[in-house]
């Protein structure tokens, strides 16, 4: 126990999947679950954790999220990977840009993820101020193909 209590992470970010799901299909209502997340964040705040909150482009409760204790949100940019590989990105790069804008001005960090890779990256580059992408998944299976150096390399040129 003592090791365990010994480790805290940097960032948390909590995402609301029902238990059993395989991945994250959607992103907080904050609204329902405001009561359940708010002492979690300040425990977690008091732990020294950054708290991301997993955040659909669509949300109206960016304020929300800053005043249940949020540092950062992370938009879940599945909308947008689809709308990339059927290439009509454009409708939801403007949605990602918006939701980046309102949260913040609302005073919070922005990540995002969720089937991010190498071929929709450069071109989300123009959300703005994006401080984190979640990439793992992609990147491990791209590693398998390329190598992890090599993968390593091609997603930091796509993000630059």
């Amino acid at each position: 126990m003592a090791l365990i209590a010994e480790v805290r992470p940097h960032q948390v970010t909590l995402v609301p999947d029902a238990p059993g799901a395989a991945t994250s299909d959607h992103g907080w209502n904050l609204a329902d679950s405001a009561d359940r997340l708010a002492p979690l964040i300040a425990e977690l705040t008091r732990d020294g954790s950054r708290v991301s909150l997993f955040m659909d482009i669509t949300s109206d409760e960016w304020t929300l999220a800053k005043a249940l204790g949020a540092d950062r949100v992370e938009l879940y940019t599945e909308p947008y990977a689809a709308a990339h590989a059927r290439g009509q990105a454009s409708l939801m790069l403007g949605q990602c840009i918006a939701a980046s804008e309102l949260a913040q001005r609302a005073g919070l960090g922005v990540n995002a993820g969720h089937d991010l890779n190498l071929d929709n990256l450069p071109a989300f580059r123009c959300v703005p101020n994006v401080l984190e992408v979640s990439i793992g998944h992609a990147l491990i299976a791209d590693a398998l193909e390329l190598g992890l150096p090599a993968t390593v390399r091609a997603y930091l040129e796509a993000l630059h």
